[in-house]
């Protein structure tokens, strides 16, 4: 039985403006890093970056869903630093509110809000 995400690894073309991007734009805090390997402490899910990725290759990449409070809020933040939006806030059939941007990478980041019921 699967009891929660333990982490995620994602292969990208640039390792040093990858943790920047996920240090400097989006706060999160670096668990450990090697050379070739760093890994972030996302709400107690190791989200960690390797090379070995390309640029633009949306296709293979994965969708991080990181919890925030306000998906508006962030939206508005993240969007007047200049992040690339793939998706403005908006409310799922499943519960959620969501919004989408991609890092340095092309790797999709969806913001996720849990609508108050």
């Amino acid at each position: 039985m699967i009891k929660k995400l333990s982490n995620i690894t994602v292969p990208v073309s640039d390792l040093k403006e990858t943790v920047e991007f996920y240090e400097k734009v989006l706060g999160l805090k670096k668990k450990y890093k090697w050379p070739n390997y760093v890994a972030f402490n996302c709400g107690g899910v190791e989200l960690a970056f390797e090379p070995g990725g390309s640029k633009g290759k949306k296709e293979s990449s994965p969708y991080m869903f990181l919890l925030v409070d306000n998906v508006d809020a962030e939206y508005r933040e993240l969007n007047s630093k200049g992040v690339k939006i793939e998706s403005e806030p908006r409310d799922t059939s499943w519960g959620g509110r969501v919004a989408s941007l991609t890092d340095p990478d092309g790797n999709v980041v969806c913001l996720l809000q849990w609508k108050e019921k």
